[in-house]
This record gives C-alpha cells, sequence and structure tokens, in this order.
C-alpha cells in the first residue's frame, strides 16, 4: 500500500471527524470529491486507488480532473471551487504527514479557484406564489404533504439541506410558533411561523403523526426526503403551475433555493433590514445578505425618482417655503 491510501484514511478519521467534528454533510461532499478523483487517476494512470501515491495526483492530474467535471460532467465553476476546496485541505494535512511530497504538494496548493459571473438573483412574486402553491393536490396524500412542504420553505426560506433534516419535535405550534434550524456549521435558530402557516402545518402534523425524531416530510416509505426529491418536487409543481397559465415561470428556473430567495425578496419588501434577514436565513455574515439590497426593485425605483430628468437644466436644490405651501394648501 503507498503512502495515498493512508493519509487520506487519516485525513478523513482523524482531520475531519476527530479534530473538526466535521458535519455528515461536510464529510459526504468531500467523501463524493475524492470518489470521483480516485476513479479519474486509476482511468488517466491504470492504477487502482489503493496503488496510488501522493506524487500520482500532481497538479496536471488535477487540473485535468477539475476541467473533467466541468466539460464531461456538466459541473458549475461553484461546484468546481467546492471540489477544489477539498482538495485543498487534503493537501494541507498530507503536507504535515509526509514533507518529502512538499514539492507536488505546494504545486497544487497553488491551484487556483475559478471566477465565475454571479446571476440575476431569481425569485417569484406574489402572483407566481399563489400559482405554486394551488398546484399540490389536496385529495392526495402526497399533494398534500407537498403544499405544507411549499408553504414552509416560502415562509421560512429554510435551505433544502435544512428542510430535510427537520424532524416532528422540531415544530412548535403553541405560543410563539416556529420551528428549530440546524444550519450550516451546527448553528441552530428558531424561524417563527406566520398564522396561515401554522395553519397548514398543524394540519399535515396531525395526519403525519410520528414520533418526535421521525422526518417531519417523509417519503411513502418513512424515510426522510432527500435533497434531489425535495428538488424534483418544487420544479414538478413549478412547470404545472406554468402550464396551468402562469406563464411568468416558464421564464425562471425554479429550485428549493429560489424560494428561500423569494422568502428573503418578500422581508425585504416589507421593509426588514439586512441585518435581520441575515439572522432570519442563517447567514454568518450580512455580506452575503447584501444581494437582496441589489435585487430589490423598490430600493433601485426610489434611486431613479431622486434623480433630475435627463436634459435637465442643472442647478442646486432649494428646498420649498414652508409659510408659501400652507397658503398653497388651503
Amino acid at each position: 500500500m503507498t503512502a495515498l491510501a493512508p493519509v487520506l484514511q487519516g485525513f478523513f478519521t482523524q482531520r475531519l471527524i476527530t479534530q473538526r467534528n466535521a458535519s455528515p454533510q461536510t464529510i459526504a461532499a468531500y467523501r463524493d470529491t475524492f470518489r470521483l478523483l480516485l476513479r479519474f487517476a486509476h482511468d488517466q494512470t491504470g492504477k487502482q486507488p489503493f496503488q496510488l501515491d501522493i506524487d500520482d495526483l500532481d497538479a496536471p492530474l488535477i487540473g485535468a480532473f477539475l476541467n473533467h467535471l466541468e466539460q464531461a460532467r456538466g459541473n458549475s465553476p461553484r461546484t468546481r471551487n467546492a471540489r477544489l476546496g477539498a482538495i485543498h485541505s487534503f493537501y494541507r494535512f498530507a503536507a504535515l504527514e509526509h514533507p518529502e511530497n512538499a514539492h507536488t504538494i505546494a504545486r497544487v496548493m497553488a491551484i487556483p479557484t475559478k471566477r465565475f459571473e454571479s446571476n440575476i438573483l431569481s425569485y417569484l412574486d406574489l402572483d407566481e406564489i399563489k400559482a405554486l402553491l394551488a398546484e399540490p393536490d389536496p385529495s392526495t396524500w402526497l399533494g398534500r404533504r407537498d403544499h405544507a412542504l411549499l408553504v414552509l420553505m416560502i415562509q421560512t426560506g429554510v435551505r433544502v439541506s435544512e428542510l430535510t433534516g427537520l424532524r416532528v419535535g422540531d415544530v412548535h405550534l403553541g405560543t410563539g410558533a416556529h420551528i428549530r434550524i440546524t444550519g450550516k456549521g451546527r448553528k441552530k435558530r428558531a424561524t417563527t411561523l406566520t398564522g396561515e402557516t401554522v395553519n397548514v402545518v398543524r394540519a399535515w402534523l396531525k395526519e403525519r403523526g410520528g414520533e418526535p425524531d421521525a422526518a417531519l416530510f417523509p417519503t411513502r416509505q418513512g424515510r426522510p426526503l432527500s435533497r434531489y426529491t425535495v428538488g424534483v418536487v418544487v420544479s414538478k409543481h413549478a412547470a404545472a403551475a406554468a402550464a396551468a397559465g402562469c406563464s411568468s415561470l416558464k421564464t425562471k428556473r425554479i429550485t428549493p433555493h429560489t424560494l428561500r430567495h423569494t422568502n428573503a425578496m418578500l422581508l425585504r419588501s416589507k421593509g426588514v433590514d439586512i441585518a435581520t434577514i441575515a439572522l432570519w436565513l442563517g447567514h454568518s455574515s450580512t455580506q452575503t445578505t447584501h444581494i437582496y439590497e441589489h435585487a430589490d426593485p423598490a430600493l433601485k425605483e426610489q434611486a431613479i425618482a431622486r434623480t433630475a430628468p435627463l436634459g435637465a437644466k442643472p442647478g442646486r436644490y432649494r428646498p420649498p417655503d414652508t409659510l408659501l405651501a400652507f397658503l398653497e394648501s388651503l
């Protein structure tokens, strides 16, 4: 067995699990990165994964792997950068365990993240929200589950990973109704529920039943929904709403994260400040939340209203005379 196998095992057992106490989601993401990388290295070198050495995974091979992710697998630059982040984390650990491979490790660590264009923020307006929520069939178990799921996502702005982790015991419908959410970095928060959402969730809980540790939104077999399945549910009902007459949905790609953006924009339209929205969404920094200020059409309309018309004669602003204003108002 070469040096790569034991150091990779130590990276997961010692660094991620024991020292960093990484979340299951982080471990799964890193695991998937190295499963893809080792298979790619096998195709390129002809060596079985247990035969690979650290020097086999050099900068040219890692660079080819990153290109493979984008070109062959269709991954976005964001996904490519996330995979590279996992690789960099491993090589930082490997540098301490095997300094004799410092040259190879340094070249891999020098591979930069890729810049990418930010897309225009996509969210639903009130008509689109109503059209989406009208699609699940209330006469079926799946329809009632999907309706409750969509209502909760739009009103709370939960991430899809947070939604799939919700348990029956995380819902509190008494005074100060809220759900308890475990977000990124194991940060916990409580998100308040509106009266409308309370009624929907209460009806669903009555039908759903289950112990406190049971998944709030299960499959028919009682297992928690996967992130993929939630995405399918959202896309399916959005497509149905578009086909039923909400034509504006045809031009939008509706994902679970679109509903999170929708919640933030609803809060912003009601005048909720950015710091509060950041706490509501579980952002670690308000810098992330400022995208909703850039996307807020009301702020842009206010800015336009303050500008002089094109071709207007420049001049110094003079406030109106209060006495004349009073006489003119009579």
